[in-house]
């Protein structure tokens, strides 16, 4: 890592570590034969341990390469964004070929050849909205990137079937489905960030959002997008952020707060990627007093998750700090409430490339230097962290004992997903090209 801090030396670092560690990984896992991408590694990344294809991380994989393919600097040269944009199309046409069931739901995880396979424990082919979600989300960047209309149109289609079955209660929340008497923060922040996606497709395209079919105006459909978009920032600032910014994963189903270990505990890295879709929303809408509360709740956030005895972010904390606490009668048996017990004191990837990108996000806007502070340690203790310490296998390995010491289980879904490090990394690039100029950079430098 450079020493100096200014942005100049933070974009080669990154820029580096994109395209000698985290890429050379992921170039190789492509399935030329049947399309799609292999991502079943066990967590150090040496080892294919199946060749079933989470439709999850499909959405996942073709966003990335789209993005890839499309990023505002020049990081990459035109025959690299042909490539990114060719693996994005493999998976975009995978996807459309294969994900939708008859119902119009998407399947959870498909065969290598993408016919449906039956997801335990509840014995379902769409057994979670969120992999609709990250169809949506991909095939939106891809339509924009590609100028596909195919694309868009099937994006769009999907994402009104998942608008029907939010608004009307039926849908499926594998791995962690919310208990009855609870409302979950995890779909108010997904639909935010994959509505956004798809207006932003829909403005790159320029077309008749509601297609010829529905008679509905382009402007109707982008503006129903924003109202969705205010809807769904509302709810998560006003709704599941307390008045000293901490965010609560669950609330009551009314609302109201719930002191039980669901109602208590707080993820940060959830919280912490949340706060930076509020800022992009709020920007885009202009609803810019959001953007104040984004930033103190991603500090709240951090201060909370932070481990004062080892470094890094804990993956859940009470809402007071510390380890997760409060009445479990009635919830004992939820998968959340075992996932806490077991395993609140790892240290998972993921979440330090949201706190990463957040952070230095919070801090262009505000200058705020706690935010540099908090932006420094994360930085040091990520990097030191995570990447495979055998630059000849690459990526990062994916989850931490509390000490830093690897462990091998099974974090969520039985995959290894290049999109939360590779989507922060680019952003980060992305942001210290327009922070280069800017107000403040001086203040990175050591």
């Amino acid at each position: 890592m450079s020493e100096t801090w200014d942005a100049g030396s933070l974009r080669v670092f990154y820029e580096d570590h994109l395209k000698r560690v985290l890429l050379p990984f992921w170039l190789r896992s492509s399935d030329e034969e049947h399309g799609g991408y292999f991502n079943c590694y066990d967590n150090t990344g040496e080892k294919l341990v199946s060749t079933d294809k989470y439709t999850w991380s499909q959405g996942r994989f073709v966003w990335m390469y789209a993005k890839l393919a499309s990023m505002s600097t020049d990081t990459f040269d035109s025959g690299e964004r042909d490539r990114f944009l060719k693996l994005a199309e493999s998976g975009a046409k995978f996807l459309m070929d294969h994900c939708l069931l008859d119902n119009g739901n998407c399947a959870f995880v498909m065969e290598r050849t993408g016919d449906p396979k039956l997801n335990p424990p509840n014995e379902r082919y769409d057994s979670s909205i969120f992999a609709d979600c990250f169809v949506v989300a991909g095939l939106a960047k891809y339509a924009a990137t590609a100028d596909s209309a195919d694309s868009l149109s099937f994006a769009r289609t999907l994402y009104r079937s998942i608008i029907g079955r939010i608004e009307s209660g039926q849908y499926e929340m594998a791995p962690y489905p919310t208990p009855d008497g609870y409302r979950s923060h995890n779909i108010p922040m997904i639909l935010l960030n994959v509505t956004q996606e798809l207006l932003e497709a829909e403005e790159a395209l320029g077309t008749a959002s509601g297609g010829a079919e529905s008679g509905t105006a382009e402007s109707d459909t982008t503006e129903w997008l924003r109202g969705n978009m205010r809807m769904f920032l509302q709810e998560i600032m006003d709704h599941f952020v307390d008045t000293d910014g901490v965010l609560n994963e669950m609330i009551g189903a009314d609302r109201s707060r719930v002191d039980s270990l669901l109602g208590r505990y707080c993820n940060p890295g959830h919280s912490i990627e949340d706060m930076w879709f509020v800022i992009h929303a709020a920007m885009k809408l202009g609803m810019e007093p959001y953007i104040g509360k984004a930033v103190r709740t991603a500090k709240k956030m951090v201060e909370l998750g932070w481990d004062d005895e080892y470094g890094g972010l804990l993956l859940f904390v009470d809402r007071d700090g510390g380890q997760p606490r409060g009445d479990r009668s009635g919830i004992e048996h939820t998968g959340m409430v075992g996932q806490i017990g077991q395993n609140w004191d790892n240290k998972l990837w993921w979440v330090h490339s949201e706190a990463l990108y957040t952070t230095m996000l919070g801090y262009s806007l505000t200058g705020d230097e706690r935010l540099l502070t908090d932006y420094r340690a994360i930085h040091d203790y990520t990097f030191r962290t995570f990447p495979h310490p055998d630059e000849r296998v690459g990526e990062w390995i994916q989850i931490r004992r509390r000490n830093g010491e690897p462990i091998d289980k099974v974090v969520a879904l039985p995959v290894k997903d290049p999109y939360h490090i590779i989507r922060n990394v680019i952003l980060i690039i992305e942001l210290l090209d327009r922070m280069k100029n800017g107000p403040g950079m001086e203040a990175l430098q050591a």
